[in-house]
């Protein structure tokens, strides 16, 4: 969604120059206040008309794991008070990039059938950092369709190795 990138960047942009000496720390209550503003019920709440700012922050704050620095909590005050709660996620996620930019590092979502061990993990992580020419912060997401095989994703490339692409080839080839 455009518009909603487009309210995000100047938020995820200001954060990232004030927070510029702790990325990581920020980035660790960023991720936080976003997973919990996708909630629907806080969504729902945080739309009454009859809720004030000061209880959807409340709500906010005392629901957060991480420990909020002063920055974090005039933060959340500012993105609250501007009625801003829904493009939480993706001022995270425009913060992770900027993060990603200046470190020179790249998120890789790698989606697999199964569990892969930590031992098979750091050996795909090295061969996609070989493959895709940088370095890379590598996720693991369960997707039981894919049969068999990974499907990675970094940033809009896509390396699908999955016996289920292979099959749609297969179905793909044999229709044509």
């Amino acid at each position: 969604m455009a518009e909603l990138a487009t309210i995000a960047r100047p938020y995820a942009e200001a954060l990232f120059q004030a927070a510029k000496a702790d990325l990581s720390g920020a980035a660790v209550w960023l991720d936080e206040l976003a997973a919990i503003a996708q909630n629907g019920q806080l969504q729902q709440f945080a739309s009454n008309p009859k809720t004030t700012n000061a209880q959807v922050y409340d709500l906010i704050a005392g629901v957060v794991k991480a420990a909020l620095s002063e920055q974090g909590k005039n933060f959340l005050r500012t993105v609250i008070d501007n009625g801003r709660l829904e493009a939480l996620p993706e001022i995270a996620a425009q913060f992770r990039a900027l993060k990603n930019a200046q470190s020179g590092l790249s998120d890789a979502v790698v989606y697999s059938a199964f569990p892969i061990d930590a031992q098979a993990l750091t050996d795909v992580a090295a061969s996609l950092e070989k493959r895709f020419g940088r370095k890379l912060n590598v996720s693991v997401a369960l997707d039981a369709d894919l049969i068999g095989g990974i499907r990675v994703v970094v940033g809009d490339e896509v390396l699908d190795t999955s016996v289920k692409a292979r099959l749609e080839q297969m179905k793909a080839a044999l229709t044509a």
